[in-house]
């Protein structure tokens, strides 16, 4: 797909974009071999691909799940300007 410098200027507009009037033919070209690209990579049969979860074949390390801190909840309630039923109150900022 080949794009012309109306079609640049056109999408830069759309984007809010400033450009150069020298610049656009340079952006035409780019952008029209981005686009041939994904057209290319739109045509690529992958329909005997697996879908993978990561490129590389390999297990995540996790952490042991235990606690590393102590329940300080009472103690930061304790200094709370309002509290009710455990949690804490904030003014109301949307009618």
């Amino acid at each position: 797909m080949s794009l012309s410098a109306d079609e640049v200027k056109k999408i830069a507009y759309l984007a809010r974009l400033g450009i150069d009037e020298q610049d656009t033919d340079a952006y035409a070209k780019d952008l029209s071999n981005m686009l041939d690209l994904m057209t290319q990579m739109g045509d690529t049969f992958t329909d005997t691909v697996q879908p993978m979860a990561h490129p590389m074949d390999q297990m995540q390390r996790l952490r042991p799940d235990t606690v590393s801190e102590h329940n300080q909840r009472e103690n930061f309630q304790s200094i709370a300007p309002q509290i009710e039923a455990g949690l804490y109150l904030v003014p109301k900022v949307i009618d």
